[in-house]
C-alpha cells in the first residue's frame, strides 16, 4: 500500500539506485515529490531550504495554505530530529540532512480527495566536529 508518510521516509533514506524506482511508483500513485540536501547549524536555514525546494520544483501553487502546511510539516519533522525543542546552533549542534517532500492523498485508499504534505528527514546531528554526529530521522505530515 502506498502511504504519504512512508513514501516520504523511503525517499529520504533511498540511495541513487532505489530513488528512480521510488519516484516512478509514487508518481503513478499521483504524488508530487522532490528530494534534496541541507546542512546547517541554523534551523531557519533548514526550513527555508526545504521551502525553497518545494517552490523551485513547482510543487506549491504559491498559496498561503500550501506554504503554511509545508512549514508545519517541516517543523514536525525537525522536532523528531532535535528530540523535541527545535534548536541547533544554540545547542552547539549541526545537521547534515537529506529531505523529501511529498504531496498527495494520505494513501491509495483515501476516500477524501484532499491533499496532504509530508516531509521526511534523514541524516546526522551532532557537535560541529567531524566524528561526533549520529543518525537521525524525522517525519512531518500536515493537511493542506
Amino acid at each position: 500500500m502506498c502511504k504519504i508518510g512512508k513514501t516520504a521516509i523511503m525517499l529520504a533514506i533511498s540511495n541513487d539506485e532505489e530513488e528512480e524506482a521510488l519516484f516512478s511508483r509514487a508518481r503513478k500513485n499521483g504524488y508530487l515529490l522532490c528530494k534534496g540536501r541541507v546542512g546547517s547549524m541554523k534551523a531557519e536555514k533548514v526550513i527555508s531550504s526545504i521551502e525553497t525546494a518545494g517552490i523551485r520544483e513547482g510543487m506549491l501553487d504559491g498559496s498561503y495554505r500550501q506554504e503554511h502546511a509545508l512549514y508545519h510539516a517541516v517543523l514536525e519533522a525537525l522536532r523528531g530530529i532535535c528530540r523535541g525543542d527545535i534548536g541547533l546552533g544554540d545547542y552547539n549542534r549541526t545537521v547534515g540532512l537529506t529531505f523529501s517532500i511529498v504531496i498527495g492523498l494520505k494513501d491509495e485508499r483515501s476516500v477524501s480527495e484532499e491533499n496532504w504534505i509530508a516531509v521526511g528527514l534523514y541524516g546526522t546531528i551532532g557537535a560541529p566536529k567531524k566524528g561526533h554526529e549520529h543518525e537521525v530521522m524525522g517525519l512531518g505530515i500536515s493537511h493542506i
